[in-house]
């Protein structure tokens, strides 16, 4: 069958390289894809904004099912729009797609529910966020309500940050992102990310994993949209798994199947493993970026099939198995993200930094100009490996990394610590 992918990030890759490998593909494009993608794919340009171009493309080029990567295009309801013209789709429907385009949604979901997460109050006028914030205290986390590329959520440790950080929002930082804020308790203990298919009715565990938000060595730094991942994460045991499948995962898909909104995708589902068990952070309704490349290096299952299953209401008769190796992925960014940075910068020796069968260089932010590979993001490479262990995959992507020539770009040094001083201590 001929597929369409939506997307241009490392995520996108990676999902490419997982889909090229099924047997049941014949031809794979991409929209609009990256550098490295184009080496597997068909990269082409395709406004995905408007919704019939698209339609028209899948109907012109035969595509028999669209995989929708991003999730601005989800909320903008390009599913539901190529589920009316007839045509397969992985990725939820825009009512759906508020589990992560409205955090509020999300959060008096949850009540609804009785889905464990942190307390927490919706405001839409920056005073009545305020008497909250003074009400309530330092630490606390301030978010904006809507969309806001990872970047829309401050940890605030003191009052005034969290006042500030209430003006930042309402003054436009995030643009129409911050129209609301969502303003919750701060909680305290190890964060995980916990992925799942859904059909709308039935759920299909995936895997874990564990990324670093922070910029730099230490968890310091401005938050981004990840700098690393590795997988699983050791802090979900099979124990701490089965609790998240009961007292968030299935309560959240029957809850949205009776709002009449049956989610049909996959969840991602950001944890904070607390003293009194498994809370909810946020649902994003997309594979995580830098999730999926440690995800799919993990991954034994076709995943075309299991995204079919999904798409098809028959994930009850499909399974995934996986790799008992971890995998870490380390991104390379452009100098001075997630700030200003310099673009198409030149970057060379990813051939050398490759040569191990155990690594794959995903790319993200790329682009090939004049024959040479240049940047073209602020999230530009992803060096990913496979070992028995996190250190020695750790060890893998790292030698990888030195390889690559690119004085431009920087990557945290840490990536993977937390796993790496458990397999000490063990």
């Amino acid at each position: 069958m001929n597929i369409l992918l939506i997307g241009s990030g490392g995520r996108e890759h990676a999902l490419a390289w997982s889909l090229v490998k099924s047997p049941v593909l014949n031809e794979l494009y991409v929209a609009p894809g990256n550098a490295g993608i184009e080496q597997i794919a068909k990269c082409i340009t395709l406004d995905i904004t408007d919704h019939r171009t698209v339609i028209d493309f899948c109907r012109l080029h035969d595509i028999s099912f669209v995989v929708i990567g991003p999730e601005a295009p989800l909320v903008d309801g390009l599913s539901d729009s190529l589920t009316h013209a007839g045509l397969r789709v992985f990725g939820p429907s825009s009512a759906a797609s508020q589990l992560e385009g409205s955090k509020g949604f999300t959060k008096d979901m949850c009540s609804r529910a009785n889905v464990p997460t942190a307390a927490y109050g919706r405001f839409s006028d920056a005073e009545s966020a305020k008497a909250y914030v003074r009400e309530q205290g330092a630490p606390i986390v301030v978010k904006a309500d809507g969309l806001a590329a990872g970047k829309g959520v401050i940890m605030a440790m003191s009052e005034q940050e969290a006042l500030d950080a209430v003006d930042s929002c309402f003054d436009g930082a995030f643009g129409a992102a911050g129209a609301e804020v969502v303003i919750e308790e701060f909680m305290e203990g190890e964060e995980a990310s916990f992925f799942v298919l859904s059909d709308g009715v039935n759920a299909l565990p995936l895997a874990t994993a564990q990324d670093h938000k922070r910029a730099f060595d230490g968890d310091t730094g401005p938050n981004t949209g990840g700098m690393g991942a590795y997988s699983p994460a050791p802090v979900m045991t099979k124990t701490m798994t089965d609790r998240v499948m009961e007292e968030i995962i299935r309560p959240t898909i029957a809850d949205m199947k009776a709002q009449g909104c049956p989610f049909k995708g996959v969840l991602y589902a950001g944890l904070m493993i607390t003293k009194d068990g498994p809370k909810l952070i946020e649902y994003n309704v997309r594979f995580g970026d830098p999730e999926c490349q440690v995800l799919t290096m993990r991954l034994k299952t076709d995943l075309l099939l299991i995204l079919l299953g999904c798409a098809e209401g028959t994930l009850h008769l499909v399974d995934a198995e996986w790799h008992d190796d971890p995998a870490v992925t380390v991104v390379m960014a452009a100098e001075g993200y997630p700030g200003s940075y310099e673009k198409l910068t030149e970057i060379k020796g990813l051939e050398d930094a490759a040569a191990d069968p155990d690594v794959e260089i995903f790319h993200a932010g790329t682009v090939v100009v004049d024959g040479k590979l240049l940047s073209n993001g602020g999230r530009v490479l992803n060096i990913t490996a496979r070992a028995e262990t996190v250190s020695e995959a750790r060890q893998k992507a790292y030698a990888a990394v030195e390889k690559i020539d690119w004085p431009k770009g920087f990557y945290r040094k840490d990536i993977g610590w937390r796993a790496v001083q458990r397999e000490d201590v063990s």
